[in-house]
């Protein structure tokens, strides 16, 4: 990276929108959608859903926007909210979270993500994350002008290599940054993995943030929360949000949860970047964290079949599918020439498509 780059180029050149003389690029997911719509093709590369979120839970932000909820929601968050997170982390991880020191609601995962790497880097510090990754990671470790290390997860099964992992993480690493299950690959990591992770934080000092905003889309075994392994909590910073789990994704509701002091410090550092937002959309999405377990176990089952779907008409038309384990993502090759495909609608909210 140059010196000569200002903040907002560090952005631009984390998230790798930078070319080689300089000049800002569009990211892949505006590509992507203007060749869409230019060429009338099916956007398998931008991750939001084609269908919407419960119909009971969109009428609930209808009435609270009448009824004029249409101000300033509490920095932290609705109080209603917070506890429905803490119950959720309890009812499916068996997590005690107190509500009131140990959540933050957040304008969407991406922004808890920012204020989480804001909160704890320093310029020069370093932040590990598997490869690929979402392109906001980069980005932000740009902003805090952080050292980005990767470990690359390579096809077909997409796991880390734990050596390498070993090699990586070192006493200059201040964050390990996680997401799991993992966009755009598909994979679920392997508890040992997690705990390979944790027990590298406690030797070498470091932050785990995880991004678990695909925690209710796994089809072949549960999810497991890295902050619920031995030693894990003390050191974690878990954020999730709305958007995946219940197919609102314009509505920007996300969280972070954690210990007092990790919360405490992203709170600090979220408050001056929206404040807050969402004030008819938080007491919806408490409402929606309420739904009965038939509902997460029906969506993901939904999705895996339209997966499925996709995959199978992808390797009709000649295109090598590696079948993802969780998530929106299906990952494919192009390297071979292609059959004609006369597939004509997948049903598919596996948005992501990912070439190896």
């Amino acid at each position: 990276m140059s010196n000569n780059f200002i903040p907002w180029q560090r952005t631009a050149h984390g998230a790798n929108l930078l070319d080689s003389s300089g000049h800002p690029g569009v990211t892949i997911f505006e590509e992507i959608t203007g060749l869409a719509n230019k060429h009338k093709a099916l956007n398998l590369g931008q991750g939001f859903p084609d269908t919407e979120g419960p119909n009971e839970i969109r009428q609930l932000a209808i009435e609270a926007i009448l009824n004029g909820a249409n101000q300033y929601a509490p920095g932290s968050g609705f109080p209603e909210l917070r506890q429905a997170i803490a119950t959720h982390q309890e009812h499916f991880y068996a997590m005690s979270i107190d509500p009131q020191t140990q959540v933050v609601v957040t304008t969407g995962a991406t922004e808890a993500i920012a204020a989480s790497l804001l909160a704890f880097l320093e310029p020069g510090d370093e932040v590990v994350t598997f490869e690929p990754y979402y392109d906001s990671y980069g980005a932000t470790i740009g902003l805090a002008n952080a050292i980005h290390k990767v470990v690359q997860l390579k096809a077909p099964n997409f796991k880390p290599d734990l050596d390498e992992l070993r090699r990586t993480v070192c006493d200059n690493t201040r964050v390990i940054l996680v997401n799991n299950p993992h966009n755009p690959t598909g994979t679920v990591l392997d508890q040992s993995v997690l705990q390979e992770i944790v027990a590298l934080a406690h030797k070498h000092d470091c932050v785990i943030i995880a991004d678990e905003v695909y925690e209710h889309l796994t089809f072949e075994q549960k999810h497991i929360p890295i902050a619920g392994l031995p030693g894990g909590f003390e050191r974690t910073i878990t954020i999730s949000s709305a958007g995946k789990s219940f197919s609102f994704t314009g509505w920007k509701v996300g969280w972070a949860t954690g210990p007092e002091q990790l919360i405490t410090a992203v709170r600090t550092i979220k408050q001056f970047l929206t404040y807050s937002s969402g004030p008819a959309f938080q007491p919806a999405v408490a409402q929606a964290l309420a739904l009965p377990d038939s509902f997460y176990s029906e969506f993901a089952a939904a999705l895996g079949n339209t997966g499925q779907m996709l995959a199978e008409g992808l390797e009709a038309a000649g295109i090598p599918v590696i079948r993802p384990k969780g998530t929106y993502c299906v990952s494919s090759s192009l390297s071979r020439p292609l059959k004609r495909l006369k597939v004509g609608h997948f049903g598919s909210k596996v948005s992501h498509f990912s070439t190896d």
